[in-house]
């Protein structure tokens, strides 16, 4: 018993290896470069703010930041403000210790009234008792009242010269702008994680302990860019080990942690890209079973998705940047040579709205399953500008067969074959399922001739009346539109060609064209240049054209009503 009460309590590795120094910052070199140049040429704020994520270290750096300013060395030596706190001063340990009576701390989520901070102000006209400055570091500033944030202002702008403050906050947008402008401000970045791997395997050999590489970056990757998540479950980690001091492998931590095996998750991916889905469901019902959780698995096909997408627009040596290690940068180089750009996309996209309806699934193992068989299915679906590319080159695929073939070494499996099908009604046209070829149109007028044969006289004398032709092109005719001009006119012309032709067709407005006339007045100026009408006009002056009949029309189109004669019945004199 006297043994187990002469033994120190256990320290956290959070708090035991928490920085003292500047130099122990990582991660955070911008700040400390001009906080050092700030230091060296005497600019020093009066107010600074640091904003980042939960675990990033912004207590930590306002307690350093209070022992530069406060700096004084261990015999009395006084050189100045410095961050050089190498060698421990004589207020440092108090300071890093929250005892100093001097640097005075105050939590705003438990203080946030204007009482608390009137009592601050009125501390402020002291001189400090031993330190060089009076340093007030409030921590989650932004929990202050409005009327704490206004009784505070006047101080924060002109404070004594003896006074410091310093604010900590995770959301710099509730702070009101009349307090950031009166604040030096720093953001301290989440943590890479190579970087946070690289610290964690320093402190793992400094505490004696071994653990694999790649579960220190398993770890570094789960908290996020935070040191201290990333520290709390180091912790955890090694408890794994109990007492045997056996090294913690990267299978414990993965079951610790709930992730899924690296390998098998790019196994998945390839057997979802190739169309396989019963491989890919099977592969991810091992991974659930071993305990990792269904969204996690899809968020890490997503963070491989990103990396082949990277390698394949900025080349292998993409690989090297962001989440990825040796195993995964070969086997990226490999697999991003043989998938195309737009597979890459979709699977991103695919997985996205997968990933999204996981996590708001009342049954995420079906959601994550339906994401998988929905990509596979959609492996090698043509984006909607190829299918466009495709129908305007005249090209078609025979049923039951995919548009292009996968650029893949493998071949698809039954999964992709079946999508093809049976494709749904909505996708036929995009798929190139079989259709009645129609006619080949050249121009507008063939289009009006195509209306008047199949008996659309509605259609056909909309389309000689009220459109002016700008460009047509096989599959996309572009016009401009009467002002008289139905507004569903595009819409129905779309529709007809599609019925007609049996291929899509793109009609777009331009309302600043500069479209030529309508076929009507194209017909009439024709007709009045004709030597007879010329003739008639000149017998009959002041005598007007009503209607003008196109002797190829179908004898029972001839009862159509014509748009011109109903505004002006008046007879021919």
């Amino acid at each position: 018993m006297a043994d187990l009460s002469e033994k120190s309590p256990y320290q956290v590795l959070a708090r035991k290896y928490r920085p003292q120094n500047f130099d122990d910052l990582i991660g955070h070199g911008a700040m400390v470069k001009t906080l050092k140049n700030a230091f060296a040429t005497g600019r020093i704020a009066h107010a600074y703010v640091l904003t980042g994520v939960r675990g990033v270290g912004k207590t930590t750096t306002a307690r350093i930041l209070a022992r530069a300013l406060n700096y004084i060395g261990p015999n009395g030596e006084d050189a100045g403000a410095t961050i050089d706190l190498s060698i421990e001063g004589r207020h440092c340990r108090a300071i890093a210790e929250s005892r100093h009576p001097d640097v005075i701390e105050m939590d705003a989520a438990s203080r946030t009234g204007v009482g608390d901070i009137r009592e601050l102000i009125e501390g402020v006209r002291y001189a400090p008792v031993e330190a060089r400055y009076k340093v007030y570091i409030i921590d989650e500033v932004h929990m202050l009242s409005s009327a704490a944030f206004n009784a505070l202002l006047k101080t924060l702008e002109e404070p004594p010269p003896h006074v410091k403050f310093i604010f900590a906050t995770t959301e710099i947008r509730k702070l009101p702008v009349t307090v950031l402008s009166r604040c030096q401000r720093f953001d301290l970045r989440r943590i890479e994680v190579e970087a946070l791997t690289d610290h964690l395997l320093a402190i793992m050999e400094k505490e004696g302990a071994s653990v694999d590489r790649d579960g220190l970056y398993m770890i570094a990757r789960a908290a996020e860019g935070s040191v201290r998540d990333a520290l709390s479950i180091l912790d955890q980690a090694l408890v794994q080990r109990g007492g045997s001091g056996e090294p913690v492998s990267a299978e414990m931590i993965r079951a610790m942690l709930g992730l899924a095996d690296r390998s098998q998750t790019w196994d998945l991916l390839e057997a979802t890209l190739k169309g396989d889905a019963k491989e890919a469901l099977g592969l991810f019902r091992t991974q659930y079973d071993a305990g990792a959780d269904p969204a996690v698995i899809l968020r890490d096909l997503l963070q491989i998705v990103h990396l082949l997408t990277r390698v394949k627009a900025a080349g292998p040596d993409a690989a090297s940047h962001g989440a990825a290690g040796e195993a995964d940068a070969a086997r990226a180089g490999k697999l991003a040579g043989d998938l195309a750009m737009n597979a890459l996309t979709r699977a991103w996209s695919l997985l996205m709205k997968g990933l999204s309806e996981t996590q708001g699934a009342p049954d995420p193992v079906a959601a994550g399953e339906i994401a998988l068989i929905r990509l596979a299915y959609a492996a090698d679906l043509p984006t909607p500008d190829e299918a466009l590319k495709m129908l305007a080159d005249g090209r078609a695929v025979e049923a039951g067969r995919a548009p292009r073939a996968p650029s893949r070494s493998s071949g698809g499996g039954a999964g992709a074959q079946a999508a093809y099908c049976e494709p749904e009604t909505s996708l036929r046209p995009l798929l190139g399922a079989p259709a009645q070829a129609g006619p080949r149109l050249e121009s507008l007028l063939d289009v009006v001739r195509l209306a008047d044969l199949k008996r659309d006289a509605k259609l056909k004398v909309e389309l000689e009346s009220y459109v002016h032709l700008i460009s047509f092109e096989q599959g996309r005719i572009e016009l401009r539109l009467n002002d008289r001009a139905p507004a569903d006119l595009p819409n129905r012309l779309m529709q007809r060609l599609k019925d007609w032709t049996g291929r899509q067709w793109i009609v777009s407005v331009n309302a600043q064209g500069a479209g030529r006339e309508t076929l009507r007045d194209a017909r009439t100026l024709e007709v009045l240049a004709h030597p007879l009408v010329k003739k008639a006009m000149e017998v009959f002056p002041g005598a007007e054209i009503v209607a003008i009949r196109d002797p190829r029309a179908q004898e029972s189109e001839h009862a159509a009503i014509d748009p011109l004669a109903e505004e002006d019945e008046s007879d021919e004199e």
